[in-house]
């Protein structure tokens, strides 16, 4: 009878360690906090703290995030240590706040490792162990990497692998530290420890894979295939150089392959992931690619005809996971120029657009010279297609000045004036910036209260009097518009493009209005 027990993996997420050791991703306390609960939400079974010795601050985020968030019921909070007397101690110091602490330590063991530190493999051997009896001697939850594992001469792996375990490690880690490493050969690697190190199969075995070649994700998958049960990652694969393991990409592909990995069991909650990735990109600055695996702008977005029609009939068509499972609330179909009359249809009638089968072929034909000259035919293009030429959006108000003042001393204030059946109307407001103020002063003129659920600002032209072009979505009870304003002054730009959503707002509720009345 085939043994149905699952196989626990466990997901350590080091984006507060190796994930914070990018070039400008550094985070505030603050910050760091934030993106411990929001890993705590996503049930991840190991948080990586930071790097307590490394700095005051790093130590102080370590013990708040593990009086904060690691608490009973929690996942595991961990420090990083260098297998060094002094970082073992201030890692300890660190963690133990948290229920349940755990201490990570670390000596590389590849021989050009051993000769950057001026050591022999015998010194390197001792090094390791005294700091995991040490580390043993201070906490329950002892972790240890062989720093640069691929490169590692094997017998000498198997060597410091079984002494650290016989010293009292709970986890052995195996560092794909310079992502050198292929899949085949990282999850031979892996089978090959756990022939050589029996005793290995007592105690967890971790893999933490690099992407220098872009094969952190497989090299990790892999692994898991060849008995590793931990897999360190992090949010949006951020880490040092081309990045590390990806963590919505491991979990995602065990999750999605069930067929493939059918005796691995995760605990994540993956509808936090996407809040995860946007929190995590938001706060250390650093931008999700559009065509991102699992969280990209484009990972849910079908633009061509066949795939459009085949997601409309059956999402298993073209989606192998639901946007949903990740935390969107749906896909996305771009309209462009490869896209077919079933798509144009279905986003017509969401619009609210009945348009029978006579009709389409001509209002296609239209999209189609429309399409040729965009990237992408948004909403109010769609509408325009299909309203009557009378029914054009009315512009019931224009820009007429705009004056704002800012600066690091100064609170930043706007004046608007703007026109409206043939009147002047004019305000002032203050705000966060320049452009919050302006918006805020156009709420007071016209009355259209909405959220700015996007702002997007691009050059259109070159040189040092480049034209910029302002793109905003608006959300008003119910109706969501784009507009668009351009302007050699973004200031000036931000506010036409504001005004042009505001515009078209107040022509749809007339449109409404209109339509509610007659007979």
């Amino acid at each position: 009878m085939k043994n149905s027990k699952k196989r626990k993996i466990v997901i350590f997420d080091t984006t507060l360690r190796d994930g914070e050791q990018v070039p400008g991703a550094k985070l505030n306390m603050k910050e760091k906090i934030e993106v411990a609960r929001q890993l705590g939400k996503l049930r991840v079974d190991v948080i990586e703290a930071g790097f307590p010795i490394s700095s005051p601050g790093d130590m102080e985020a370590v013990k708040l995030i593990g009086q904060q968030v690691g608490k009973a019921g929690g996942p595991v909070i961990a420090g990083l240590a260098r297998a060094v007397r002094k970082d073992v101690e201030a890692c300890w110091e660190a963690v133990r706040h948290a229920k349940r602490p755990r201490i990570h330590t670390f000596v590389g063991t590849s021989n050009l490792h051993i000769n950057m530190m001026n050591k022999t493999k015998p010194e390197t051997l001792k090094m390791a162990v005294e700091a995991v009896r040490l580390a043993k001697s201070l906490c329950d939850d002892v972790e240890f990497s062989p720093m640069d594992a691929t490169r590692t001469d094997f017998d000498f792996l198997c060597q410091v692998v079984e002494a650290v375990l016989k010293a009292g490690a709970t986890t052995i880690n195996v560092p794909d530290t310079m992502g050198y490493s292929i899949p085949y050969e990282f999850g031979q690697l892996i089978k090959r420890l756990f022939e050589e190190v029996p005793l290995l199969r007592k105690a967890v075995c971790s893999v933490h894979c690099h992407n220098d070649l872009g094969m952190a994700t497989a090299n990790s998958l892999a692994a898991v295939r060849n008995g590793a049960n931990q897999i360190e990652c992090t949010i949006n694969g951020l880490g040092e150089r081309a990045g590390n393991c990806s963590l919505e990409e491991a979990v995602m592909a065990i999750k999605t392959r069930r067929d493939f990995f059918g005796d691995c069991a995760i605990g994540v909650e993956t509808k936090e992931i996407y809040n995860a990735s946007r929190l995590v990109s938001r706060l250390t600055g650093m931008m999700v690619q559009a065509n991102k695996a699992v969280v990209g702008a484009n990972a849910f977005s079908h633009a061509s005809g066949i795939h459009q029609d085949g997601v409309l009939k059956n999402r298993l068509n073209f989606e192998i996971m639901t946007p949903e499972s990740i935390g969107l609330a749906g896909n996305r179909l771009v309209l462009t120029s490869r896209s077919g009359r079933h798509a144009l249809a279905f986003r017509l009638k969401q619009l609210g657009f009945t348009v029978g089968e006579k009709q389409l072929p001509a209002v296609y034909e239209k999209f189609l010279l429309l399409a040729d000259k965009k990237k992408e035919v948004f909403d109010e293009d769609l509408m325009t297609l299909v309203e009557d030429p009378s029914a054009q959006v009315k512009e019931t108000y224009h820009l007429v000045y705009l004056n704002t003042t800012s600066g690091s001393q100064t609170i930043p204030t706007a004046t608007v004036k703007i026109s409206k059946d043939g009147r002047i109307l004019q305000e002032a407001a203050c705000g966060d910036g320049p452009v919050d103020a302006a918006y805020k002063a156009i709420d007071r003129l016209t009355g259209v209260s909405g959220e700015l659920t996007d702002y997007a600002l691009k050059a259109v032209t070159g040189g040092k009097d480049a034209q910029g072009e302002v793109t905003v979505r608006l959300k008003a009870k119910g109706l969501e518009v784009m507009g668009r304003g351009s302007s050699t002054d973004i200031i000036e730009a931000s506010a036409k493009a504001y005004l042009n959503a505001v515009n078209k707002i107040v022509a749809r509720r007339a449109g409404r209005a209109a339509a509610a009345l007659s007979p």
